[in-house]
């Protein structure tokens, strides 16, 4: 089925993981948490992809998201750069959770807010990568402008902490499925910071990576198991949609 676009539309899912050996792993897309291309990944929902009046879902509709978001995304690039070098979290990753999150900042309103709670009658998220504010969410105080180094560290930290959790949580998991259900708890949670040693042996990189980016959406207690790892979070593919727009971002948009 071909994939086409109309225009880019409203907000994105609501409510970023001694030796030769650890050298050669920094390299990949996760670097000490997980490799993103070897990562499973099933892409965007159908719910996801209509944000874009795409006629396809899947592999197919994250990548044609991605691409629409390049351009937006430029702006940023050095800065992205700079954040997953500092924190050993590859570039493509980052860029994949912002165009997830914003649209690379798209969708943001009043100067870098979104996901507006109206029984709130406040936003829930700021910035890029949109941190979670939210008093019964992530609660964090938003660091620095929406569109800052500073904020992409903290959501950056975030994520990485949520790729701890869910270690700790699923230890008999690979890296790249820890990674996977870190993005789960990172979209609803952008949201805890403690920075852990990159000592993982490379099988368990895999797994750990999946289960952080689930959880950067909903937070590590919705994570359950590597098979549902998307069955709470914002549209049904949270991890799978972040997994292969970072995966294009790597491969084909430079990051």
């Amino acid at each position: 089925m071909a994939c086409t676009t109309a225009t880019v539309v409203g907000a994105t899912a609501v409510a970023v993981v001694a030796g030769a050996a650890i050298a050669a792993a920094y390299e990949i897309f996760c670097p000490g948490y997980g490799d993103i291309m070897k990562v499973e990944t099933s892409g965007a929902s159908k719910q996801t992809a209509r944000q874009d009046d795409l006629t396809c879902e899947g592999r197919k509709a994250s990548h044609t998201m991605a691409k629409t978001d390049l351009k937006r995304m430029e702006k940023y690039r050095s800065k992205i750069k700079r954040v997953g070098k500092e924190k050993g979290i590859e570039p493509a990753l980052i860029a994949a959770i912002i165009s997830r999150e914003s649209r690379a900042g798209a969708t943001l309103r009043d100067g870098g807010w979104g996901d507006y709670d109206h029984k709130r009658k406040a936003y829930n998220a700021w910035g890029l990568m949109q941190v979670d504010v939210n008093p019964d969410g992530g609660n964090h105080d938003p660091l620095g402008a929406w569109d800052s180094e500073r904020h992409l560290r903290q959501g950056t930290q975030i994520l990485i902490d949520f790729i701890k959790k869910i270690r700790d949580k699923f230890p008999k998991w690979n890296s790249e499925q820890q990674l996977k259900g870190l993005s789960y708890s990172i979209s609803k949670l952008v949201h805890a910071s403690t920075l852990f040693p990159l000592f993982f042996t490379s099988f368990s990189f895999v797994f750990v990576c999946a289960g952080g980016i689930a959880a950067y959406n909903m937070g590590d207690g919705n994570v359950h198991s590597y098979a549902r790892v998307d069955e709470n979070t914002t549209g049904g593919d949270y991890s799978n949609d972040v997994i292969a727009r970072a995966q294009w971002y790597k491969s084909e948009g430079g990051f």
